[in-house]
C-alpha cells in the first residue's frame, strides 16, 4: 500500500489513487491512506473509513441551526462542521484550533526546549534533536472543554507523531523531589493578578502543569506531526504536548519549556480558569465541589441524518477519556432507546474518534428529534441536560443534544 509522506499528505494537492485491497493493510495503515483520501468517497475501502455521502444519499437538514450557518475560521479561531466529517481524520489545515494570546511564530532552525529546575542535567533540545529520539504514533481525537451542541465543532481527530515525555525527562534526570511538571508555550500575555486587594500588570506565558505520576507515565507525548505532516503554526509548531484522553486546555501549543518543581503551580489556566464547579447531594444537602479540567467526560454527538429515499442513517461520533464503550444509543422523539452500531475499528483506537451508525426505518413526515447517548465499560452513561443542570460553569458540557429535523 501506498504510504504518505507530507508532501502528498496535503487536502489541496490529493493523489486520487485507490488502494489496492486485495493486499492485507493493517489498521495503522488504512487510517494513513484516510488522510490523503478525505472527501474522495469510499473508493473500495470500509464504509467505515469514509463516512461521507453516497450519490444517491441526501443529507437531511437539521432545524435546530440556520441554514445559513457560517462557522468561524479567523487567524485565531477555527470551528469544525460536523455535517462534512468525511475521514477518520480532521485534515490538519481544518483541526480545530483556539488560543488566548495568539499564534507565535516561531523559527524551527534557532527552537530550542528548554528543561529546567529540579532535574540533574538541564536541557535545551533542537527540534533535529527531539525527532532523533525514538518517537510513536498516537490516534488522539479531543474537544476544547467549552465545545458543546449543536454545534460541536470544537473537536477534531488525528494522528500524530513525536517523542514520549518520559524520554525527555529521563535524559534531564529528574530529581527526588520533584513534584509538579510546567509545560510552558511560547505564547504569553498581561494578565491582571489581584494581592492583598491591589491589583498588579504581569507578564506570563500560558502554562499548565502535570502531577509526576502524570508526567512520568507513558502517555503524554510531545508531537511534532499531524496526519504525517510538520505541525502547523495553529496547532503549535513546532512542538505540543498531548496527554491522551484530556480535554484541549492541558495539551499546550508552541511548548518552549518544561520546568521542575516542588511546589505547586499558580498560572491562571491552571488555577483560576479551565475550572468546574459541581455540586452533589450528600444526606440530602447539596454539596459543591470545584475540579481543575483535565479528562474528558464522556460524549457522543449526531453529526448528521442522511437518506436515500426508503430509510434514514444517523451518523456520529463518540468520544471520551480512553476508557473501552460499551455502547451507544439512539432515540427518535420520545421513543425507546435503540442500540446504535459502534464501528469496531475506530472503537479499537483507545483515544481516537468512535463512530457511530443507526439506521432509521419508517421515518415518518413531520418535525422530530434524534438524540444519542453513550455508556462506558465502568456503567458510566452520557447525561441529560437536566442531570448537568447542578453544575455551575460551561466547560464540560457533555450532555446528551437531541438534534431536530424535518421528513418530508
Amino acid at each position: 500500500m501506498r504510504r504518505l509522506t507530507p508532501s502528498n499528505a496535503s487536502t489541496e494537492n490529493i493523489h486520487r489513487e485507490v488502494p489496492d485491497m486485495t493486499k492485507q493493510t493493517t489498521r495503522r495503515e488504512m487510517l494513513k491512506e484516510s488522510i490523503a483520501l478525505a472527501g474522495l468517497g469510499v473508493l473500495g475501502l470500509p464504509e467505515w473509513a469514509f463516512p461521507v455521502l453516497a450519490q444517491e444519499q441526501t443529507l437531511v437538514p437539521f432545524t435546530d441551526l440556520p441554514e445559513t450557518l457560517t462557522l468561524e475560521r479567523t487567524p485565531d479561531r477555527r470551528i469544525i462542521d460536523i455535517r462534512t466529517i468525511n475521514g477518520v481524520f480532521t485534515p490538519s489545515d481544518q483541526f480545530f484550533t483556539t488560543q488566548h494570546y495568539g499564534h507565535p511564530e516561531i523559527d524551527t532552525a534557532t527552537y530550542r526546549l528548554r528543561v529546567s529546575g529540579l532535574v540533574d542535567r538541564p536541557l535545551a533540545l533542537s527540534l533535529a534533536d527531539l525527532q532523533a529520539m525514538p518517537s510513536r504514533e498516537l490516534v488522539f481525537g479531543f474537544e476544547c472543554s467549552g465545545n458543546r451542541g449543536p454545534v460541536n465543532g470544537l473537536s477534531s481527530n488525528g494522528l500524530w507523531q513525536g517523542v514520549p515525555l518520559r524520554a525527555v525527562l529521563e535524559r534531564a534526570g529528574v530529581q527526588p523531589e520533584a513534584r509538579e511538571f510546567v509545560l510552558f508555550g511560547a505564547d504569553h500575555g498581561e494578565e491582571e493578578v489581584e494581592f492583598r486587594g491591589r491589583t498588579y500588570p504581569v507578564d506570563q506565558n500560558y502554562g499548565r502543569s502535570l502531577q509526576r505520576d502524570e508526567a512520568l507515565s507513558d502517555e503524554p507525548l510531545l508531537a511534532y506531526s499531524l496526519n504525517n505532516e510538520p505541525l502547523t503554526t495553529h496547532q503549535g509548531r513546532p512542538l505540543r504536548l498531548l496527554v491522551p484522553g484530556w480535554y484541549g486546555a492541558p495539551n499546550v501549543k508552541w511548548l518552549s519549556e518544561i520546568h521542575v518543581q516542588e511546589d505547586q503551580y499558580l498560572g491562571k489556566y491552571q488555577a483560576r480558569w479551565y475550572r468546574t464547579l459541581r455540586g452533589e447531594m450528600v444526606n440530602g444537602e447539596m454539596k459543591w465541589k470545584e475540579t481543575a479540567i483535565t479528562k474528558m467526560r464522556l460524549k457522543s454527538f449526531i453529526a448528521r441524518v442522511t437518506t436515500d429515499g426508503s430509510r434514514h442513517n444517523v451518523f456520529g461520533v463518540v468520544l471520551n477519556d480512553g476508557t473501552p464503550i460499551r455502547s451507544v444509543e439512539v432515540r427518535v422523539d420520545d421513543g425507546p432507546w435503540q442500540p446504535a452500531t459502534l464501528d469496531p475499528e475506530t472503537a479499537s483506537e483507545k483515544y481516537g474518534w468512535k463512530f457511530f451508525n443507526y439506521t432509521w426505518d419508517n421515518a415518518t413526515p413531520g418535525e422530530h428529534t434524534v438524540t444519542s447517548r453513550a455508556t462506558d465499560a465502568n456503567g458510566d452513561v452520557q447525561p441529560t441536560a437536566e442531570e448537568l443542570g447542578v453544575k455551575q460553569t460551561f466547560l464540560e458540557h457533555n450532555a446528551q443534544v437531541p438534534r431536530t429535523l424535518i421528513i418530508s
